[in-house]
């Protein structure tokens, strides 16, 4: 794998990784920054864990080291233990910790979806991945070291059309060399930008772009689909932090034809996601893809099978769905669920934000009973 190649959007390595990181912990003051968003300014755990990452960093060589020691051993975990009330896996029997593969998973959280997906795999003893993030989340050089410490692969999203769509070609054939030469996992979403209506879709151009990226080297699409070992990856929260902001949005480019996103409102949502109360959360590997594969679309068309089946539904998803069928018929899974504090957290809204927002809990149920059929 040629590595100088993809320098400028693969994860730091070698004498690269060491200067981001002398880089990263010299920047006390946005450090300090960083890890008091993230706490809070009178957590008293800020400064315990300062010095942790400082004196952690001379042990520090790799991407791996920086996600077993900082990101998924104390940062993650932090998170967890303030934000989640419980967390829970299943389905890392199904992998091979001697084999690499590719995470196809549902998208509803900017940086979380892919942190806890390591955090699962290193719970379950399972090697970790890297992990791909769109450009725009990189609002300074603080930022992008610390993505790019942490197996950050960057997505490049504002180029002209042409320009696009080479990248793309390119980033793609840094995904399958990544897996079937580096032998290293990777994460991507299903679908470019979050789901915001609960509706967990892979568009078929992702693998499309994969195959495309191979086909010039003879490798037939049946044969590319397996070597990748593509895994399915649903990811469900509880309670989404951000889902009244993301319903705005949508529920403003139906209205309007359009949203103008402020200049750091993806940062702004991406902290909103880290810090808000997520309540139970589930991380679900599917098995991986294997067999004789002709079309994009019929391997999008497995993923999703089982991703609405294997996402773990709560008692928010069973109560927003009967409210809106007017229905009772999921009541048992939601008994001593307060449904009105969850509806009147909605009270403020207009019917068409306050709607979408419990679309978005309710759909993953609709569509676990299509899959189910």
């Amino acid at each position: 794998m040629d590595n100088e190649k993809y320098k400028d959007i693969a994860p730091y390595k070698g004498e690269d990784f060491m200067v981001a990181l002398s880089r990263l912990v010299a920047s006390a003051d946005k450090l300090q920054g960083f890890v008091s968003n993230l706490l809070g300014n009178d957590d008293p755990r800020k400064d315990l864990l300062m010095d942790f990452i400082s004196t952690s960093a001379q042990k520090i060589r790799c991407y791996d080291d920086f996600q077993r020691i900082i990101t998924a051993g104390v940062l993650i975990p932090t998170i967890v233990k303030s934000t989640i009330s419980e967390f829970s896996t299943s389905g890392t029997e199904n992998l091979d910790p001697e084999l690499s593969y590719l995470f196809v998973s549902t998208h509803r959280d900017i940086v979380l979806d892919c942190a806890l997906t390591d955090y699962a795999l290193m719970l379950n003893g399972k090697p970790l991945c890297q992990m791909a993030f769109g450009d725009n989340l990189i609002t300074s050089q603080f930022v992008g070291d610390l993505l790019r410490l942490n197996g950050g692969i960057i997505v490049k999203r504002d180029l002209p059309m042409r320009e696009k769509y080479l990248e793309s070609i390119r980033l793609s054939e840094y995904f399958v060399e990544t897996v079937t030469e580096d032998n290293t996992s990777v994460w991507i979403a299903q679908k470019s930008g979050r789901s915001k209506d609960g509706i967990d879709m892979t568009h078929p151009a992702i693998i499309k772009m994969l195959y495309l990226s191979q086909k010039g080297k003879g490798v037939a699409f049946p044969d590319l689909i397996n070597r990748l070992r593509i895994v399915p990856l649903a990811i469900s929260y509880e309670y989404n932090p951000n889902d009244i902001n993301m319903s705005r949005e949508e529920v403003a480019i139906s209205e309007k034809g359009s949203y103008s996103k402020k200049k750091y409102e993806d940062v702004v949502s991406m902290m909103k996601g880290i810090k808000g109360y997520k309540g139970r959360t589930h991380v679900a590997f599917g098995t991986p893809l294997s067999g004789e594969y002709e079309k994009p679309e019929d391997v999008a068309s497995e993923i999703d099978r089982q991703i609405h089946l294997n996402y773990r539904l709560w008692d928010t998803n069973y109560y927003a769905y009967d409210y809106l069928e007017g229905s009772s018929a999921f009541k048992d899974r939601y008994e001593g669920f307060d449904g009105n504090a969850f509806i009147s957290r909605l009270s403020h809204l207009s019917n068409s934000v306050r709607n979408f927002v419990l679309e978005s809990y309710a759909n993953p149920v609709r569509k676990f009973l299509e899959a189910s059929c």
